[in-house]
């Protein structure tokens, strides 16, 4: 290669330095899209919805959320891992995110590789809950009937890898039964049926769960935490209805593909912190039976760690029920 032709090189080089630098200083300069992995309405959807509102106003630019459901949210996650890393298209996932790295069999993309952390967001407990005329009246009857009823109940899910598919797998290990299990392109259709009465239980978070709760339209069996939750503190533990270290809970937490600049990734972090003191944000998680998480925890290099630790705890679990997707 001749001097010249170095030199351009260089040149050309330098020169893109201070244009990315200066994209990142503009950024956002239009909107950007959030894609939520699973069918609207469902849990994840509600996070990334309160959210995205608040940080839509820190970065003054709208975040349009974009539903990308199926495959257990690997679709949606595969779109953001070939997406352009410039900070416009962004991923708000959830646990199934870690556990889709023992999983599948051929994913389309590495967890740990192909996408840089912005941040957690929340933790979200779960709840075992029935249809409403569902016989048992409380989870050792439940246990009960699901160990006499065997494979005539029907269990539904959000699909292999959900959070709900996870919670009906370790329930059903714990009390060593299987029961028929239905997917669904997300935990907004399987809830649809459940509160119509087509199948029989559902173990989703409460984002999702609180207000159908509430309102009596299912019947609530018990929470997936240590300790009986302030929204709804008449609902026992599952572990208080004998299901001895039953505990999961559902974290979720935002995204951007790999090679994104750093300084996009502080703007999307400054905000999204912004959003997890917000009082809208607080009250509405607050009604949803969680919380957003500490400000500590909110920072790109704690919520990396934490994937990685949560790939290594979810994937001898998986090797040891067998459960794959291709």
């Amino acid at each position: 290669m001749s001097f010249w032709k170095k030199a351009a090189i260089s040149a050309f080089a330098l020169a893109a330095l201070p244009l990315a630098s200066a994209n990142a200083q503009t950024y956002p300069s239009r909107p950007i899209t959030m894609v939520v992995p699973f069918a609207a309405g469902g849990p994840t959807d509600t996070v990334a919805r309160l959210v995205s509102e608040s940080m839509s106003r820190t970065l003054g630019q709208q975040i349009v959320v974009e539903n990308v459901g199926g495959a257990g949210g690997t679709r949606g996650a595969g779109q953001v891992a070939k997406a352009a890393p410039d900070g416009y298209t962004i991923l708000m996932h959830h646990i199934g995110h870690a556990t889709a790295a023992s999983l599948y069999r051929k994913l389309p993309y590495n967890v740990l590789t192909d996408f840089e952390t912005v941040g957690l967001v929340t933790d979200v407990p779960m709840t075992l809950i029935g249809k409403s005329g569902l016989e048992p009246k409380n989870i050792t009857e439940l246990v009960a009937y699901v160990k006499d009823k065997k494979d005539a109940v029907i269990y539904g899910n959000a699909g292999v890898g959900s959070a709900s598919h996870l919670c009906g797998m370790l329930f059903m290990s714990a009390i060593g039964t299987q029961v028929t299990t239905v997917p669904y392109q997300g935990t907004g259709p399987a809830m649809n049926d459940l509160v119509g009465g087509q199948i029989d239980l559902l173990c989703d978070q409460t984002t999702n769960t609180t207000g159908q709760i509430k309102a009596g339209k299912v019947k609530a069996y018990g929470v997936t935490t240590a300790n009986r939750l302030k929204s709804m503190p008449d609902l026992p533990t599952l572990q208080e209805g004998g299901l001895k270290d039953f505990q999961v809970a559902v974290w979720h937490g935002i995204y951007v593909p790999k090679g994104t600049p750093a300084d996009v990734i502080a703007k999307l972090n400054a905000a999204l912190k912004t959003a997890l003191q917000d009082p809208k944000v607080i009250s509405r998680f607050a009604d949803l039976g969680t919380e957003p998480v500490s400000q500590d925890r909110a920072t790109p290099e704690v919520h990396k760690a934490f994937v990685a630790a949560e790939v290594a705890k979810w994937k001898p679990i998986i090797e040891a029920a067998g459960v794959y997707a291709d």
